[in-house]
């Protein structure tokens, strides 16, 4: 009996003793539990960062400079227009611009800078721009001089001389031109839906230009853009001169001075084609774009 006391008092004892220290193994533990679970959170939080930082990198606001920037339906932006150098002959800009005049007199409101899409003129337009041509300042100075070669070289003998003479001529001269601008301007190129600017080419070497010059006279846009035979001109400036015969001298031979008048007209306009055609290049080197 007192053997199994014994046994049964050592039992206690190692099961107090058991208790004892698995009590104080806990506590012991339990501020390293706390340290790893904060460090745990905190870890997490700083990968959640992360993932938002790399979240808002993905954004468009955000993009890679290297890679190129696209709209929300992926598709890319255009590109930003590359800017150009007055100094380079070859620059876009530069290539074939044409002023509103030439010299800041002689109006250029037909020609086209090259390069350059234009959407068609209405009746109005048309109409407009041949009033531009005709009563422009520069044109009663330009008849002035047409008239007084006209007297000196006796064209129309029955004009006679002087005072009243050159005003013959200059009258005569100054219709001759603006029923011409109206005819190959607007009524013509109204009636046959065609363009009566001219479009600069503004490349390529001397002749080629010049040739392309002379060749608008026969050809031309119609107002959708497609070429075709230049009837405002040819046709118009044509009608012109036979109308000036209602108010010539009925003694001059009609045929002959309706074909002079009709020739005149043209070569003007070929020359004045060739000189628009080549001034932005002549403004470039020779003035340096002051005109």
């Amino acid at each position: 009996m007192g053997e199994l006391l014994k046994a049964i008092r050592r039992f206690c004892t190692a099961i107090a003793l058991a208790a004892t220290f698995g009590t104080a193994s806990v506590q012991a533990q339990a501020p390293t539990s706390a340290r790893e679970q904060t460090q745990a959170r905190d870890q997490s939080q700083a990968q959640e960062g992360t993932v938002r930082a790399e979240s808002d990198d993905s954004s468009p606001l955000a993009a890679d400079p290297q890679q190129p920037a696209t709209t929300t339906d992926g598709k890319p932006l255009p590109d930003a227009p590359k800017p150009t150098d007055p100094n380079n002959p070859n620059s876009n800009d530069q290539l074939g611009k044409q002023p509103k005049r030439i010299l800041w007199i002689i109006p250029n409101y037909r020609a086209v800078s090259a390069n350059t899409v234009l959407p068609p003129l209405s009746f109005k337009d048309k109409f407009w721009l041949a009033t531009q041509d005709t009563f422009d300042y520069s044109d009663f100075i330009l008849v002035g001089g047409l008239a007084g070669i006209a007297m000196a070289n006796k064209s129309e003998p029955s004009f006679e001389q002087g005072a009243a003479g050159y005003g013959r001529y200059y009258w005569h001269i100054f219709a001759d031109g603006g029923i011409e601008n109206y005819m190959t301007e607007a009524i013509v190129p109204a009636a046959t839906k065609e363009d009566p600017r001219y479009y600069t080419l503004g490349k390529g070497g001397f002749f080629k230009r010049t040739g392309y010059a002379v060749s608008r006279l026969f050809i031309t846009k119609t107002n959708s853009g497609k070429a075709t035979f230049n009837l405002s001109e040819i046709v118009g400036a044509g009608a012109a001169a036979g109308i000036g015969n209602a108010y010539y001298p009925a003694a001059s031979n009609p045929w002959v001075k309706t074909y002079q008048r009709w020739g005149t007209e043209v070569g003007l306009d070929g020359v004045f084609n060739t000189l628009k055609e080549f001034w932005p290049d002549i403004n470039r080197a020779v003035f340096h774009e002051k005109y």
